[in-house]
């Protein structure tokens, strides 16, 4: 298992990289969010990242995508990450993919010609309190003529406002804290009973609190099996996991980049203040967190793309070691910025907020080194 990128994902990352630097660097974020769209992102940039070939990078080529995998969708994930490009490219053409790869024909129909054109945004509402606990879903689904009714609220659900489906957990038997008894459903935008309530997160992202209040859905909507679910959404949260670790080197990585290039700047004592030997023994030491964390998320990458029975654990490990390392990273940078790094005219601050928001996505990094700890029989 090579743990380098090989000729033809070098030239993605080429092409991401160029693309996220020219057309969604930080000052299209600032934009953004400074004249506060209501969701938070360019459906014009979406389409740019349809014509690019991205949001087909994880679909099946017998679906008219790519057939690529984890590594590739990473890559593009990284880019993001690197320049805050605000896109729906984590939960749509990432875990919203992953999902629908266990639909039917008409599902994956219905919806992945959307994703790939850059027309469709996909939402994932599962998590229901302040902390992600997937196993604790209590949103109800019950029998209802040919279908269900869903009962319940979601809270947190990015992109959740301007989605065009919801993916919602919903627990059909079973009680709350347990896997089994759960089913994913489709959850069309218009649906009656369906209440969003769009909120601002800490890096200007915009999510939101779904309230289903007796919500009809038919049988067709089911994805996978019903009382099955969980194994659904096993593959769903890795692959959202593995993804939100990626961004995260990203951003880690760009807020390393900064923070070097103003150590290299910054006169202190008649001296770039890069030469002060305290300062050359935290970012070395910054650096090979970062390195180690980016090793870390390719190995995991690598196992989910083999449908290695390893990736639940490493995908665990990629989310821990990157949360750690980025906000090492932002922290780092914050404080060797000295005050400056408080003011918004610069980027770092960006940065760290970010962080914090993708911390939380798809579970931090404690969340995740107990499941490590627990897999490894601790």
């Amino acid at each position: 298992m090579a743990m380098t990128l090989n000729d033809d994902q070098a030239m993605l990352q080429d092409s991401a990289r160029e693309f996220m630097k020219s057309e969604a660097p930080v000052k299209h974020f600032r934009e953004f969010r400074d004249k506060e769209c209501k969701d938070g992102f360019s459906h014009g940039l979406w389409k740019q990242f349809a014509e690019m070939g991205f949001t087909g990078i994880l679909i099946p080529e017998d679906d008219g995508g790519l057939g690529l995998g984890h590594i590739e969708a990473g890559i593009v994930l990284e880019e993001i990450g690197r320049n805050l490009s605000p896109s729906p490219f984590l939960t749509t053409s990432v875990a919203a993919v992953e999902a629908l790869k266990s639909a039917d024909k008409a599902m994956r129909q219905k919806w992945f010609p959307g994703i790939l054109a850059g027309d469709s945004v996909i939402g994932l509402a599962i998590d229901e309190g302040s902390k992600h606990r997937p196993a604790n879903i209590a949103c109800k689904a019950e029998r209802s003529g040919n279908g269900f009714k869903l009962s319940g609220k979601k809270q947190f659900v990015v992109q959740g406002a301007s989605s065009d489906m919801l993916i919602v957990a919903a627990r059909t038997a079973g009680s709350t804290g347990e896997t089994e008894g759960l089913t994913l459903f489709a959850v069309d935008k218009e649906s009656a009973g369906l209440n969003i309530d769009p909120v601002r997160l800490v890096d200007s992202a915009v999510a939101a609190h779904i309230e289903l209040d007796g919500v009809e859905v038919t049988a067709d909507a089911v994805i996978g099996e019903v009382d099955e679910g969980w194994s659904v959404l096993a593959k769903v949260l890795d692959a959202g996991r593995v993804g939100a670790a990626a961004e995260m080197v990203g951003v880690g990585g760009g807020a390393m980049d900064m923070t070097f290039d103003y150590l290299k700047q910054r006169k202190q004592f008649g001296k770039v203040i890069g030469e002060f030997q305290a300062l050359q023994h935290r970012a070395a030491h910054l650096f090979g967190e970062m390195e180690l964390a980016r090793s870390v998320v390719l190995k995991a990458q690598n196992f989910l793309d083999d449908g290695d029975e390893r990736g639940e654990l490493y995908s665990a490990a990629a989310k821990a070691k990157a949360g750690l390392a980025c906000n090492l990273a932002v922290r780092e940078g914050l404080q060797m910025h000295g005050g400056i790094g408080m003011t918004d005219e610069y980027d770092i601050g960006l940065y760290m907020k970010r962080d914090r928001a993708l911390n939380e996505f798809f579970g931090d990094a404690f969340f995740h080194a107990d499941r490590v700890a627990t897999m490894n029989g601790y």
